[in-house]
């Protein structure tokens, strides 16, 4: 498997100059929407999240403000995947742009979007991935995206299980603001075994189903949808991360 650090770069991506608008951005992010319009109330696991190289953060996807909580804890900068729409739109479609979040087609395999996201981990980033694809109130089936990305990357997978967040943003002392607040467990590290470099499509079906269910045990029984069933587990694809 190629690691990362060997990957050729094709979008001539600079982490550096990402930076200074990132750091504008994750000061209004603190400042106005996590003191405004959101509020996260626990958050486990964060020694499971490396201080520097590359990680993908696979995450479960319930309410629109999901992948900007996960954003807003972290300490280290992190790049979303997002459908291709959000950059259209009207006013925080500017955000996304500004951010470099990764947008996909997601009728079609969108090889312009793989040669990004391999890019950015090049550049040592972490990059966050909904393999769902769509929210929902329990875990639909995962798109195997995320067992191509991981295997031809060979970067681990980090699984974040997420809950409390449907109902933000909300304004602050109104009606509309919920009781609690967001809940975020970020697991331990994981990767697919070195000798599925190149998976083929049964294979990524398997890698993808395996690492949902290791995301499915990490949420309440309400939110686990079509990988409720614990026992149909296996992990016969995947490593664990010392």
């Amino acid at each position: 498997m190629e690691p990362v650090s060997q990957l050729t770069s094709s979008s001539g991506y600079n982490h550096a100059e990402r930076e200074k608008t990132r750091r504008l951005l994750r000061f209004l992010l603190r400042t106005v929407g996590f003191t405004l319009l959101a509020k996260v109330d626990s958050v486990e696991g964060m020694e499971n999240v490396p201080e520097s190289g590359p990680a993908l953060l696979m995450i479960n996807h319930i309410a629109f403000i999901d992948p900007i909580v996960v954003m807003h804890i972290l300490p280290r900068n992190i790049i979303p995947l997002a459908k291709a729409e959000v950059y259209d739109y009207p006013v925080i479609g500017i955000f996304p742009k500004l951010w470099g979040v990764i947008p996909v087609r997601r009728e079609e395999i969108d090889r312009q979007a793989v040669r990004l996201v391999m890019d950015v981990l090049k550049a040592g980033e972490i990059v966050l991935v909904a393999p769902e694809g769509t929210r929902g109130p329990g875990l639909s089936q995962g798109k195997e995206g995320i067992a191509y990305l991981a295997s031809r990357s060979g970067v681990p997978i980090i699984p974040v299980a997420i809950d409390a967040t449907v109902g933000f943003p909300a304004l602050r002392f109104t009606k509309a603001w919920p009781e609690s607040g967001a809940r975020v467990h970020f697991g331990p590290p994981f990767r697919y075994r070195p000798e599925l470099k190149r998976p083929g499509r049964e294979q990524l079906r398997q890698m993808t189903d395996e690492a949902m269910y290791i995301l499915a045990a990490m949420l309440p029984e309400n939110r686990r949808g079509m990988y409720a069933n614990l026992s149909l587990a296996t992990q016969e694809t995947i490593e664990w991360v010392e």
